[in-house]
């Protein structure tokens, strides 16, 4: 199994247009987001083993609630690469997500930037405040990480919610009560854990659109 992390801080980072492009009005945000229905009918591959994806990237990564774990999965549904980050925009848009999102992808596993046929899959767990119900943060989300695939060339995958309730994997109606928010991680074996390391470039793009 292998793992590629967030590289050297030098590398650069797209700057976000201009507030008056980016935030004309909350019309134009609330376009750029999924409804649960739009989601399920996109299509999107079901996970095989759904928990153990979600343990496998809580043990990793120790999410925190306005944590999100972008991760890459091969056809066998192993971790190729992942990262997270914390969500630090004010304003709830699926462009500065999908922008966050292509960042750590761009770092974590750049060989398959715009491959003409995906053979990995992106899935995003994000962890937050709430209970497990739908919400537009999530529809933004939803909208972010499917952008953010076709771009990079990958395959849309699942979108998880892991909130105080347990996880959901969202337009599917699977989910458990453990991990939540709140658990410990489970304990993995020390060939399956690498280091942890997290992507800080992607918090700073959502921290300069926020400040705009």
């Amino acid at each position: 199994m292998t793992f590629g992390f967030a590289s050297s801080p030098a590398v650069p980072v797209p700057e976000p247009p201009a507030s008056s492009e980016l935030y004309a009005d909350s019309d134009h945000r609330l376009a750029r987001m999924l409804e649960p229905s739009e989601w399920s009918a996109a299509g999107i591959p079901l996970l095989r083993n759904p928990r153990e994806v979600v343990s496998g990237l809580h043990a990793r990564h120790r999410p925190t609630p306005a944590t999100a774990v972008v991760a890459v999965l091969d056809a066998d549904e192993r971790l190729r690469a992942s990262a997270s980050f914390s969500r630090r925009a004010t304003v709830t848009d699926g462009w500065v997500f999908r922008n966050a999102l292509l960042t750590q992808l761009r770092r974590v596993i750049p060989h398959d930037l715009r491959r003409r046929t995906p053979v990995r899959t992106a899935v995003l767990l994000y962890c937050r405040d709430g209970d497990a119900r739908w919400t537009q943060e999530d529809g933004a989300w939803m909208w972010g990480l499917r952008d953010a695939c076709t771009l990079h060339g990958l395959r849309c995958g699942a979108y998880i919610t892991l909130t105080r309730d347990g996880w959901q994997v969202l337009g599917e109606g699977r989910g458990g009560r453990r991990p939540s928010s709140g658990s410990q991680p489970e304990e993995l074996g020390e060939a399956d854990l690498p280091a942890i390391r997290t992507g800080g470039a992607a918090s700073e793009v959502l921290r300069r659109a926020a400040a705009r």
